[in-house]
């Protein structure tokens, strides 16, 4: 490329990117990311390069060391246990919300959203159904209306984006995860708050249990 992606575009592209590459597996906990690879990978200058970085520790998602670089920051199941039981409180407060303030057409697309799940586990669509899953929490979030919560939530979900996509593909998790999915999506579009509070309690319980599971299976990652 010769017109390079620069300022606030650039900014935004590297770190959209970063986020991609860790979900995909092109990055992973603990690899050093180089300011020059990175601004020629992505076609971008390297203070877009650098700024976005800065961006990303501030999600927690990149560590930056003095004198050593940026490197993508190692997350351990413990943490992320107790980042989900942190999103499980905010969660549940948006979806209670949501079930009284949600309007026709979210409620109409949470119910597309459902239907569309359940082709997805039974056409073996793990992609489909994982890009699903994310929109679903997203709109039951945005339906809330609750901001702070939102942007908390944001800022919790950053350091799970492996951890979120590896969970959603492992074999026969789509098809454990879609009744409370759908549980969530029939008490926010039946406009009964408890029920979509405890669904969402009930699911993140669960993706607790399997993060905890994961760790008895896979040695910790070296750093």
């Amino acid at each position: 490329m010769t017109d390079k992606l620069t300022g606030a575009a650039g900014r935004a592209y590297v770190a959209d990117a970063i986020r991609q590459a860790l979900r995909s597996g092109d990055l992973v906990p603990g690899q050093r990311l180089v300011e020059l690879d990175l601004a020629e990978a992505y076609g971008t200058t390297r203070g877009a390069v650098r700024e976005a970085l800065q961006d990303l520790a501030a999600e927690d998602i990149v560590e930056i060391v003095p004198r050593r670089g940026a490197r993508i920051r190692a997350v351990s199941v413990e943490e992320a246990v107790q980042i989900t039981e942190c999103r499980s409180a905010l969660e549940q407060l948006c979806a209670r919300k949501a079930a009284g303030r949600a309007s026709e057409e979210q409620r109409a697309e949470l119910r597309r959203i459902g239907a569309d799940m359940r082709q997805a586990v039974a056409d073996g669509a793990w992609d489909a159904y994982s890009a699903l899953n994310q929109r679903l929490h997203e709109l039951v979030i945005e339906a809330g209306g609750q901001e702070v919560a939102r942007r908390q939530l944001e800022r919790l979900n950053g350091p799970m984006v492996r951890f979120q996509f590896r969970l959603a593909l492992r074999p026969g998790r789509p098809a454990q995860s879609l009744p409370q999915h759908l549980a969530i999506i029939d008490a926010v579009t039946g406009a009964d708050p408890e029920a979509a509070a405890r669904a969402v309690a009930a699911h993140l319980d669960d993706v607790v249990e399997q993060l905890r599971v994961s760790a008895e299976r896979t040695p910790a990652p070296r750093v």
